[in-house]
């Protein structure tokens, strides 16, 4: 039995809504053993042992201080391998947005130690990269694999 027109013009407002609707970003956590500190010492060690830049490390706790403002322990790591990261910005220059990748460490208020990242295939809906792309599972490996050596307990 076919749909009443008022109920096809709702399902296709609603689709093309579904379909314009911000994307967002699949976020990774993990845990470490470690403090904030640490944690992103080791980050920024498997980082450069793997070849990557760190292009800057972000200490948000230091900076609430300084304006006599409280926050957990919260540091960003900013690191990339143009090998990846340029591909990406030659299939769409705005992954330049997402790009470097970025790693956040925070400990909560029970004091346990995070480590979050959005997961590279985002960049697929939020710039139309090719969903296939080998930079794309680059990303992913090299990701999973820093954060990997960040949060284990040796």
């Amino acid at each position: 039995m076919p749909l009443p027109f008022k109920n096809l013009t709702a399902v296709a407002v609603l689709s093309i809504a579904a379909l314009t609707a911000p994307a967002h970003a699949e976020m990774i956590a993990k845990t470490s053993p470690h403090s904030v500190s640490e944690t992103m010492d080791r980050l920024e060690a498997a980082v450069t042992a793997a070849g990557a830049t760190v292009f800057a490390r972000v200490d948000h706790a230091a900076g609430a201080m300084k304006v006599e403002q409280e926050l957990r322990p919260t540091q960003l790591l900013i690191f990339g391998n143009p090998k990846l990261g340029t591909p990406a910005m030659q299939d769409a220059q705005t992954a330049g947005l997402d790009l470097p990748l970025r790693v956040l460490a925070y400990a909560d208020s029970e004091g346990v130690v995070h480590v979050t990242y959005h997961a590279p295939n985002s960049l697929v809906a939020d710039h139309g990269l090719p969903a296939d792309a080998a930079y794309l599972k680059m990303m992913t490996g090299a990701l999973d694999k820093l954060t990997g050596k960040a949060v284990a307990a040796e």
